[in-house]
């Protein structure tokens, strides 16, 4: 089964869902060779994430992606979990990291992916071996993907009265 869901419930930016749909797609199917999945990723703002984080992980305020891993076991072609990211978290981190919300957001896809492969970054050493295979992840990506197209272009309805 190859099924992927990805759901926007924030306002907090306009996202081009189709490109980011074909980014994850890509990510799961070529670059991780998975060969089956289920994979709901949900675009989601502050007050959802921190709701999620206070109730399943029972930490304070907002984060910037919580994973739920729904597989009965592990396994290396086969993912079946959640991925819950929030832009606004997005937003501040591209700030902080001076780069681009799309560059987290596109960061965040991984991070929420490799969760689901079993790596861990609980620990510095965990932290520091996830972190290069996210940064390899995204070197790659960007080639195929330019990270800027993430955001959707918003078109603005024009009037067609004239005032005089």
């Amino acid at each position: 089964m190859k099924t992927l869901l990805l759901c926007n419930r924030q306002r907090v930016r306009a996202v081009d869902t189709a490109l980011l749909r074909r980014f994850a797609r890509s990510l799961i199917e070529n670059q991780l060779a998975i060969a089956t999945y289920e994979l709901g990723v949900h675009l989601v703002a502050a007050p959802e994430m921190t709701l999620l984080n206070e109730t399943f992980l029972h930490h304070t305020g907002s984060t910037d992606v919580i994973t739920f891993n729904h597989a009965e076991e592990n396994s290396t072609d086969s993912i079946h979990g959640e991925i819950f990211i929030c832009l606004d978290d997005a937003v501040k981190q591209a700030d902080a990291f001076r780069t681009t919300w799309q560059s987290e957001l596109a960061r965040y896809v991984i991070h929420g992916l490799l969760h689901l492969r079993g790596f861990d970054d609980l620990t510095p050493s965990k932290r520091r071996v996830m972190k290069r295979e996210e940064n390899r992840l995204l070197r790659e990506s960007i080639e195929q993907f330019p990270l800027p197209r993430f955001a959707k272009l918003v078109r603005r309805k024009t009037s067609t009265a004239r005032h005089r």
